[in-house]
């Protein structure tokens, strides 16, 4: 069986179309096969759209969370419901196109266990384009791991893989990154990259780097080592400079003290030792927040043929 999982936002136009062309796909391919659409509490009617289309799709489930949990969450959502030997994420705004899930699923046939979409024409905005270079430039530095500007979620996966996803116990949920980060024998595709069928991208270039801070923030410790790094240098070339002043002091160089200096140096240590205690604060706060063990997303309404 194939599962197909797919996050709901801002899609009440689109998701006939969507379900449509899912389902002139996997005739094509001819295996047993099921839509999972998960709802992130999306403002416009999508919901009631959803539920519309199960009695002319019998391979559909809808489900519908409780509140805005976010797209990655939603797409976790998705796979704990999926029951397919092969698991497809793919964005609803016909972005990723329906077509290219017969040349995923062939390719992983081959003996891959991942098998993702290169989006080597990327049909976004520039807007888009900029905001999501400018994302993963700081998320690739800051996070130590490097993920391709051209890959998203869009891909097929085994059910093993998404298994071990699933295991992944973070409350700061990024599929990207989960998909890098478990392994396994992967290789991508080249596929079509189709302009926005609707509506416009959830996420803005603050959006983007908000999304970034947190997930660098439970991933990597490498903020902490920079700060480290930059408290290291400050306290070497205070040590010269002391030496420095010490060496014109008894050189008789210097008759009076410097004021303004030793104002301006209290302010500018100062700042670093509040900058490095404030990113501690943060990662004691993100430990803090796991520790409760929350759930990442709730599941309101679910509805399967």
């Amino acid at each position: 069986m194939i599962s197909i999982v797919s996050p709901v936002y801002r899609a009440e136009k689109i998701l006939p179309t969507l379900v449509s062309e899912i389902n002139s796909v996997m005739a094509r391919i001819g295996e047993e096969y099921e839509i999972i659409l998960v709802d992130d509490r999306s403002p416009d009617n999508s919901w009631e759209i959803m539920r519309s289309l199960m009695p002319n799709n019998p391979n559909l489930k809808v489900f519908r969370l409780s509140r805005n949990f976010g797209q990655h969450a939603t797409i976790m959502a998705g796979l704990t419901k999926a029951n397919g030997d092969w698991i497809i994420v793919m964005d609803c705004d016909m972005q990723d196109q329906p077509k290219e899930i017969e040349k995923l699923y062939k390719k992983g046939l081959e003996g891959y266990d991942v098998v993702l979409a290169r989006r080597e024409i990327r049909m976004d905005s520039p807007l888009k384009k900029l905001s999501s270079k400018i994302f993963y430039k700081i998320f690739n530095y800051l996070a130590g791991i490097e993920i391709n500007n051209e890959i998203a979620n869009f891909g097929i996966y085994k059910r093993k893989v998404v298994r071990s996803i699933l295991n992944i116990n973070d409350n700061i949920k990024f599929f990207p990154l989960f998909v890098k980060w478990v392994g396994y024998n992967s290789t991508t595709v080249p596929v079509e990259h189709a302009s926005r069928e609707e509506g416009k991208s959830a996420y803005s270039l603050s959006r983007l780097i908000s999304l970034a801070f947190n997930v660098i923030i439970s991933f990597s410790d490498k903020p902490l080592k920079i700060f480290v790094g930059f408290g290291a240098t400050i306290s070497l070339l205070s040590i010269l400079v002391a030496g420095y002043f010490a060496l014109n002091y008894f050189q008789g160089k210097i008759t009076e003290p410097g004021f303004s200096s030793i104002i301006l140096s209290i302010w500018f240590l100062s700042g670093v030792v509040i900058s490095c205690i404030g990113i501690v604060g943060i990662y004691l706060g993100k430990t803090f927040n796991q520790t409760k063990n929350r759930p990442v997303f709730l599941i309101d309404e679910a509805y399967e043929n």
